[in-house]
């Protein structure tokens, strides 16, 4: 009588679809032929969280899990075997992720990533109008020090004549009294970064660089000396500094289109030579 009741109970799971497979231990869920066991729920809890937040946590990846499996049981019922049949999708995917493997493997062993400087001015040089600033950009000079220091007419003298702009005299004396101060004369930085640091009012940019070359701004408690060294306007030619590294990355994009062409073609070549393909003209219909 117990060994009818268990074959009974077999028939009537094989009936209803797939049954659950024992190796992956206990199921915790089913929809229709599908089952979800318990060790799927491995991950879904990190240690040390709180029971609850555990139960809680296990509970919804369930409730998931069935509203999904129930989502993909109604799409299959309203969709058409065509709409269904991912075949073809399936292997272009797959095709395409060999070619992108293969590729990358490929440039990554034969790809020369050494650009020197005078390939980067070059390239810039002869594509100048290619590179446009998107806003306006300063090189500059400034130190932040007390409303009430003493010393001020110090850094006056030393950031008004261009000529006494030294690196070394005002990092020594900015290092010794300034709050704060800039002194990379060599950088671009935007004109936006600045005036969010120096409480400079302006409503046009471009005028108020081309008539300013020093300025001493008095916000108590502080006093602002900057120092305009060279400026560029938006939508003017972007200077090299800035496009150096997009300089670079085109050029070894350029170079890694190349060397894929030409694999490629050596490709395409050596299978002409050696007969590897054949194409036939479609019938007319």
């Amino acid at each position: 009588m117990r060994i009818f009741s268990v074959l009974l109970i077999l028939f009537s799971i094989n009936a209803c679809g797939p049954v659950a497979d024992p190796n992956k231990g206990e199921v915790v869920a089913k929809v229709q032929g599908n089952y979800l066991y318990e060790s799927d729920l491995v991950g879904v809890v990190s240690p040390g969280t709180a029971k609850q937040d555990s139960i809680q946590l296990v509970n919804s990846f369930i409730d998931n899990w069935v509203r999904k499996q129930l989502l993909i049981r109604q799409a299959e019922k309203n969709l058409t075997s065509e709409q269904t049949d991912f075949r073809k999708k399936l292997e272009d995917y797959r095709n395409s992720l060999i070619i992108y493997t293969y590729e990358t493997e490929l440039i990554k062993q034969k790809l020369d990533t050494t650009v020197s400087e005078e390939e980067i001015s070059a390239y810039y040089e002869a594509n100048k109008k290619n590179f446009e600033l998107r806003y306006n950009i300063v090189k500059v000079a400034y130190v932040v020090l007390p409303f009430d220091f003493k010393k001020k007419d110090l850094f006056r003298k030393l950031m008004r004549n261009p000529d006494t702009l030294l690196v070394d005299s005002l990092d020594a004396r900015a290092g010794r009294y300034a709050l704060n101060y800039f002194n990379d004369s060599e950088s671009w930085i935007r004109f936006d970064d600045l005036v969010a640091n120096i409480p400079i009012e302006t409503y046009n940019q471009e005028v108020f660089l081309r008539n300013n070359r020093f300025v001493e701004l008095d916000d108590d408690p502080f006093t602002y000396m900057v120092r305009f060294i060279d400026f560029r306007i938006k939508e003017s030619e972007s200077p090299m500094e800035i496009e150096h590294d997009n300089i670079k990355n085109i050029i070894l994009n350029k170079r890694k289109q190349e060397l894929l062409r030409k694999m490629h073609d050596n490709l395409y070549e050596k299978a002409v030579r050696d007969n590897a393909f054949e194409i036939y003209s479609p019938s007319a219909s």
